[in-house]
């Protein structure tokens, strides 16, 4: 019931996909960092790189949970539009011209992260968290 209520906290996150990041991905603030259960999920980066003369764009790496990263689709295009840290994350990258797949895909990552954070720091999403700690240290 607490991480239900902490996933949905986040902007973008209802009750299917808090369901379904509990249910799959049970573990969630367990995982060694955010990146490994990116990983896990299948939303990271994948580069191709062969020799010095190959080179072919990057894409999602879909190894890891297809059902998360199927769930995370429709969450990553409200939290584009509600969530500020995704939104500002798609601006970026629509300003660098990046196609809007690209953008979505990244949306997905962002939200995983996220959910990592609040699961692992057992604390409700809050967008302005990141300006707080630096202002605190300065």
């Amino acid at each position: 019931r607490e991480q239900k209520r902490l996933l949905k906290s986040v902007k973008g996150f209802g009750n299917v996909t808090a369901h379904l990041i509990m249910a799959e991905m049970y573990d969630l603030a367990d995982y060694e960092n955010a990146h490994a259960a990116a990983a896990d999920a299948g939303v990271n980066p994948s580069h191709y790189q062969s020799g010095e003369t190959v080179h072919r764009k990057s894409k999602m790496s879909k190894i890891g949970k297809r059902a998360v990263r199927r769930g995370l689709y429709m969450p990553a295009l409200a939290a584009i539009r509600s969530n500020p840290i995704v939104r500002e994350l798609a601006e970026r990258l629509e300003k660098l011209g990046k196609p809007t797949m690209v953008i979505i895909g990244a949306a997905m990552r962002k939200l995983i992260h996220i959910a990592y954070g609040v699961l692992k720091n057992k604390a409700p999403f809050d967008p302005t968290w990141e300006t707080k700690s630096a202002t605190a240290i300065s």
